[in-house]
């Protein structure tokens, strides 16, 4: 009884036509060599079932083929806190959507990532410690705190990362973002398109920029429209936190007949406020959510919503931080996406 002995580079090499060498250089992400002889020797990989050494591979490139996804905060809590907020972390859609991006465009090329949460200075001091060892080749990191101080502490340290979302701050690191703005002007319009006239919104939390982006693209369009006062609660992301801002609007604004939630999760809340208290979505109040998240489509009725196309952004910040490992891009760069409004039923 014989087995069958694994592929080896030699193996692959013949089968492509080509020296060992050349086919060494294309498993190592070698720059300069021809795109022929890559896709030549990939087809040979493919056929003959050869799976690189990752310890041998590793001590050549003096990489881990591995990135931190971190999640990060600007807190100092405790032990029960920071579980609290991972829990809330892994159980937001957003994020859900982040790491589909990142998996998505990391697996295909044998790279994974490795989850890390950092609210507390301690954990954030992990998180740069676990890459300055080398345990990881860079950072991928979705800051959930405007103040977050971590992405200066990856510049200061001069390792490889990526930011989900401009910095507050000016920072020497490359972001992928959504041009925020914009998506709130688009929520104005197709309010006050349908002849909404006495309309309110909920903000995201005010300490994230990305909610302070999208109330200034909205206050902005509407008072270009005349509309000088819109009235605000600020929500917190959370279905339940549109539950609590609709309650307080409609009490203070009982004829609303339009409103703009900064994201699907509260806008849901807001819509099962609205049909508690028998307003008809869209004919008697009209609502528009942001993200086109997957709850855009199980709330009832169906969201119009603002999309963000946060699995793309996802994959384009795990492309940008493999450029910056391999060494192809030195200097910072940002990579803004577009939002599209998505008609449904709700407005």
């Amino acid at each position: 009884m014989s087995s069958r002995l694994a592929p080896t580079l030699e193996d692959v090499a013949r089968e492509a036509g080509v020296s060992r060498a050349t086919v060494s250089r294309v498993i190592n992400g070698v720059r300069n060599v021809d795109p022929a002889i890559q896709e030549a020797v990939r087809q040979a990989i493919s056929r003959t079932g050869y799976t690189p050494n990752q310890a041998a591979r590793s001590l050549v490139t003096r990489r881990t083929e591995t990135v931190a996804l971190v999640v990060s905060g600007a807190g100092d809590v405790s032990d029960e806190e920071q579980n609290a907020f991972a829990a809330r972390a892994l159980g937001d859609p957003f994020f859900g959507r982040v790491v589909s991006g990142v998996v998505g465009h990391l697996r295909p090329r044998s790279m994974h990532p490795v989850l890390m949460f950092a609210e507390t200075p301690e954990a954030r001091q992990e998180v740069v410690t676990y890459l300055r060892q080398g345990s990881a080749d860079g950072a991928l990191v979705v800051s959930t705190h405007a103040d977050d101080p971590l992405p200066a502490l990856l510049a200061g340290a001069g390792l490889p990362a990526v930011l989900f979302a401009r910095p507050s701050r000016p920072v020497a690191l490359s972001y992928v973002d959504l041009a925020h703005r914009d998506g709130g002007r688009l929520a104005a319009e197709h309010l006050l398109g349908r002849g909404c006239r006495r309309i309110v919104t909920v903000s995201g939390p005010l300490a994230v920029s990305a909610s302070q982006e999208r109330l200034a693209g909205f206050r902005d369009t509407m008072a270009r429209h005349g509309h000088a006062y819109v009235p605000l609660v600020q929500g917190g992301f959370t279905v339940d936190s549109g539950m609590a801002a609709m309650t307080e609007l409609l009490a203070e604004h009982p004829d609303v007949d339009g409103v703009f939630a900064a994201n699907d999760l509260m806008a849901q809340g807001i819509c099962q406020v609205l049909r508690e208290r028998g307003r008809r979505v869209p004919h008697d109040v009209a609502v528009v959510g942001f993200d086109d998240s997957s709850v855009a489509l199980t709330c009832r009725p169906p969201l119009t919503t603002v999309r963000q196309p946060v699995e793309d952004m996802a994959a384009a910040m795990a492309r940008l931080l493999a450029e910056h490992i391999r060494g192809v891009r030195t200097e910072p760069t940002s990579i803004i996406f577009d939002p599209e409004l998505v008609i449904r039923e709700s407005a």
